[in-house]
């Protein structure tokens, strides 16, 4: 995410996205009654699959506790999905270096061709460079929020949707080598994104939309429409967000608009696929206090924000 870049939208940007999310409530007619919860996400769980990686280390491509962490994703996936695929590739990062990722989809319903397409990343960045202590900022990130909170909440929904099958096709993409950038280069985000839309696990994927995880568990959290959602996907926003309001979450899942994000969603839109970026973000335009930081750790993560995003991720995926 290009340093997870937060831009100000301007005022008649805004004027544009409203009179487009009007119009877009207006073609849909979504009702506004309470949705139906099929399924019960538990934030507890989430929470413990976030320590489960954390207890890993930080996931830094190439490290010990990346490989070790890698082994149990498979693992997890295989147990509650229906198909189990292990992505392996090279990519080259902005400073010149061969990283060997892998890139991980669980799949349920796999023979149908409506799908909806979950994802998040799951290595950490390898330097602080956001922590207020100079000394501290050539250390890696522990990525309790950043991004183990998307991988758990995605997780949970493994091992619900193994108990209660979804009627349409899910794949849960888990990415690499998302946070190995800087702000000078913005294709060197998102690099596992990248090789898995040029070698995608089935030839042709496509989905009828995607919903990306990234920063869903810190204390505080609120998830605005995120700008290059809207732009790509705003039926897609305005859909989720209504289910967010109709399940009893609107106080996380704000209305306004927020900035603009370069994050595993925008690859994923290039595809054709229109994703959306469900992100935390601030009232200052920046992340937790905690981003980049070497503070990312599990006193972070608050179980009511696992559970308000994974309840509503589930939501939507019955609702199909």
């Amino acid at each position: 995410m290009r340093l997870k870049h937060i831009f100000l939208i301007t005022i008649a940007i805004l004027t544009l996205l409203s009179c487009k999310s009007q119009k877009v409530n207006e073609d849909t007619s979504v009702a506004e009654d309470v949705v139906t919860q099929v399924v019960n996400f538990d934030g507890g769980r989430a929470y413990g699959l976030v320590k489960t990686q954390c207890d890993f280390g930080p996931r830094v491509p190439g490290t010990s506790a990346h490989g070790k962490c890698a082994q149990w994703l498979e693992q997890s996936l295989r147990q509650s999905c229906d198909t189990g695929i292990v992505q392996q590739g090279q990519v080259t990062t902005f400073d010149g270096k061969t990283l060997e990722i892998k890139n991980f989809v669980g799949s349920f319903n796999p023979g149908n061709s409506d799908r909806i397409l979950l994802l998040a990343h799951w290595d950490c960045r390898p330097w602080a460079d956001n922590d207020p202590d100079p000394a501290k900022q050539r250390e890696p990130v522990m990525g309790a929020n950043d991004a183990a909170s998307g991988v758990a909440v995605l997780l949970e929904l493994a091992r619900l949707m193994k108990e209660k099958r979804p009627n349409i096709g899910v794949d849960i993409l888990l990415v690499d080598a998302e946070d190995w950038g800087t702000n000078d280069v913005e294709e060197s985000w998102a690099l596992g994104t990248q090789y898995w839309a040029k070698h995608p696990h089935v030839e042709g994927y496509t989905a009828q939309f995607g919903i990306l995880l990234d920063m869903v568990g810190a204390k505080g959290a609120k998830f605005y429409k995120e700008y290059e959602s809207m732009q790509f996907a705003p039926t897609v926003v305005n859909e989720v967000w209504s289910v967010a309001q109709r399940s009893g979450y609107g106080a996380y899942f704000d209305s306004n608009f927020g900035g603009g994000v370069t994050d595993d969603h925008v690859v994923v839109n290039a595809m054709g696929i229109k994703c959306i970026d469900i992100i935390d973000t601030r009232q200052d335009g920046g992340f937790f206090a905690g981003w980049h930081t070497t503070s990312d750790t599990l006193d972070w993560i608050d179980k009511d924000v696992l559970k308000a995003v994974g309840q509503v991720v589930a939501n939507v995926v019955y609702s199909y």
